[in-house]
């Protein structure tokens, strides 16, 4: 697929494939591409039909290759294993800063930012609120919500379940199905990161969430987690296998694909924020109460 040429216009990720996970590996350029370079060979990769590449233990990139990735607008991230913990991230294929700031305007003016957390709320009961409830009892009626789902999985593949309890600082201290889950909402983040960035928005500036670096990206995938990774990790759990993390990854990266995630997260950002992108948004302009001006103006006429 063709990279975006115009990094002005809006990102079109709905074109982009997936996510990879590396990990020890070396990663270089060659004619246009990436390549991986490992103990099983060389393999190389078209970075621009890519939105998101994890970059996990045991890697090292080139200044090349860097250059190549950020050119075809795909997300880089370092990460823990398996994913498991965000590092640190490089630039989307954005340079307007238009949704940033209406973003940032719905974030501090509260009766706008309840609003969204509202709608937030209505996406994961399918629009079925009573108006009246107070945000308490959404999120009263969310911990049920998602309580059930686990035990719904667990009695439907027949996997142990005694709540969700995991060490941030060590999965493999948790059970299989605590573990499988972590990972799963791990690459969960990475799509939500990739489309946030993508669109120009910021992953700091959360609704529901606060206070952390991927706040919003916590929000965003919150609306998908009992429908994409519970059920997977669960799934993949009952069967017992020796790589069950590769699987789990493997299926959710199936999933992402052949559910056009990407496209449906751009959507459903849109429709809960309503912020309406507009062609000339993107045009660098000096500030003023008034309304902004237009940049590139000499005002060395005007009296002091």
């Amino acid at each position: 697929m063709n990279s975006i040429k115009n990094f002005n216009e809006l990102p079109r990720i709905k074109d982009s494939c997936l996510y990879i996970y590396i990990e020890h590996s070396k990663i270089d350029r060659e004619n246009g591409s990436i390549t991986i370079n490992n103990i099983d060979g060389k393999t190389s990769i078209p970075c621009a039909s890519l939105s998101l590449i994890m970059l996990g233990p045991g890697t090292s990139i080139t200044h090349a290759a860097i250059q190549t990735i950020t050119n075809a607008g795909c997300l880089i991230e370092w990460c823990g294993e398996n994913g498991v913990r965000f590092y640190a991230s490089g630039q989307g294929e954005t340079n307007s800063s238009y949704r940033l700031l209406k973003q940032a305007e719905l974030a501090i003016n509260k009766n706008e930012r309840i609003k969204v957390v509202r709608k937030m709320y209505k996406k994961r009961f399918n629009n079925k609120i009573d108006e009246s409830m107070s945000l308490n009892q959404l999120r009263g009626m969310e911990g049920n919500r998602v309580k059930n789902e686990y035990f719904k999985f667990s009695k439907k593949y027949k996997v142990e379940w005694n709540g969700r309890n995991y060490d941030k600082k060590d999965i493999n201290k948790s059970d299989l199905i605590n573990k499988l889950i972590t990972i799963g909402n791990s690459c969960l983040y990475g799509i939500c990161h990739a489309a946030i960035i993508s669109l120009g928005y910021s992953p700091s500036i959360g609704f529901i969430h606060t206070g952390k670096i991927n706040s919003f990206v916590y929000d965003i995938a919150d609306l998908y987690k009992t429908k994409i990774v519970i059920p997977a990790a669960f799934e993949v759990a009952s069967k017992k296998e020796y790589n069950s993390t590769t699987v789990l990854r493997k299926k959710l990266r199936d999933y992402f694909k052949e559910n056009n995630l990407l496209k449906r997260i751009a959507k459903d950002i849109e429709n809960i924020l309503n912020i309406k992108y507009k062609k000339n948004d993107d045009s660098l302009k000096i500030w003023d109460p008034s309304g902004d001006i237009k940049s590139g103006i000499n005002f060395s006429d005007i009296k002091v």
